[in-house]
């Protein structure tokens, strides 16, 4: 197929490889404009713009897709289809019916589960065993379009949100290859989605990561867990922003007040929450690299009887 492909983060490079790759013409990849980053402001370009130069495909980076500019540039290409990952525009009528197989997306959940920017996160943080990638054929609303194929991924014990988007960036591309051919062969069904029974897995942001030791052990530890790499789950500790980066929901008493250190070992130090105590093993503090517990045990004294503070 001749394809037109818009995504912007490391989430849409593995389907832009894997398209390619699978034979796919990919005549243009849509991306969002470049941004100044680091100290130097420098302009870098989008991770898809990185791939796309790379195989010598055309790139447009409009601010706006729906500018009639940009509809009218899409249109030159007559693609046979549109793939759309992660690409962070909604996208108008125009373009949604601009070819004759329409845009199709490929969504990091199972859905109806899960509409919306974050799906990977949410999924760890409100504690969901299985997650996967569905493909979906676009409408003008957000995520609600006919469900064309689903890949179901289990998820481990100790899946943080960096190693869950590997794995569903890797599935997501191969689901989309598998995708393409049954709609060229006819054999996929679009299936309405209904209801959703979940709510929109809302945008990350860095305070969503400022932890609530009011909160069972169990819901602490599935929020660090989600929010790492980015933007990871914090506490106020003697003046400083701890970033806890792993820890274990525990059993222990709860006849102290949310946040107050219980007890510290040579290796680990237990904090009371809501219900159960979180067992804290691997941290950072600025300045210096993440560490586990015992290292920063060593360097730092921590007392029971401490209270780490919502900041």
């Amino acid at each position: 197929m001749k394809v037109i492909f818009m995504g912007t983060p490391d989430f849409s490079v593995g389907t832009l490889e894997a398209l390619v790759e699978a034979g796919h013409e990919v005549v243009l990849a849509v991306t969002q404009p470049d941004k100044p980053k680091g100290r130097g402001k420098e302009m870098q370009f989008t991770p898809v713009k990185e791939c796309a130069v790379k195989y010598n495909i055309p790139v447009y980076q409009p601010k706006r897709v729906r500018e009639p500019e940009c509809i009218a540039e899409l249109r030159k290409y007559e693609a046979d289809i549109m793939v759309v990952v992660a690409f962070g525009q909604l996208l108008p009528k125009e373009i949604l019916e601009m070819t004759p197989y329409g845009c199709v997306n490929v969504h990091a959940s199972l859905l109806p589960k899960y509409r919306g920017a974050a799906p990977i996160q949410w999924s760890i943080i409100d504690g969901e065993e299985v997650t996967g990638v569905t493909t979906m054929q676009m409408d003008e609303g957000l995520d609600t379009g006919d469900m064309l194929l689903k890949t179901v991924i289990p998820m481990d014990a100790k899946e943080t949100g960096g190693s869950l988007h590997d794995k569903l960036a890797e599935a997501g591309a191969k689901l989309c290859v598998e995708t393409l051919k049954g709609l060229e062969e006819k054999s996929i069904t679009p299936v309405p989605q209904g209801e959703t029974t979940t709510a929109y897995a809302k945008m990350l942001d860095k305070q969503l990561g400022n932890i609530d030791w009011n909160q069972s052990g169990i819901a602490i530890e599935r929020l660090i867990r989600g929010l790492a790499p980015w933007p990871s789950a914090y506490t106020g500790w003697n003046g400083k922003i701890m970033k806890i980066w792993d820890a274990e929901a525990v059993d222990g008493p709860g006849d102290k007040e949310p946040g107050t250190i219980v007890k510290v070992e040579k290796d680990a130090f237990y904090v009371q929450t809501g219900e159960g105590l979180l067992k804290v093993c691997e941290l950072q503090i600025p300045g210096k690299k993440r560490m586990d517990a015992g290292a920063f045990l060593r360097g730092y004294q921590v007392k029971a009887g401490e209270v780490l503070e919502r900041i």
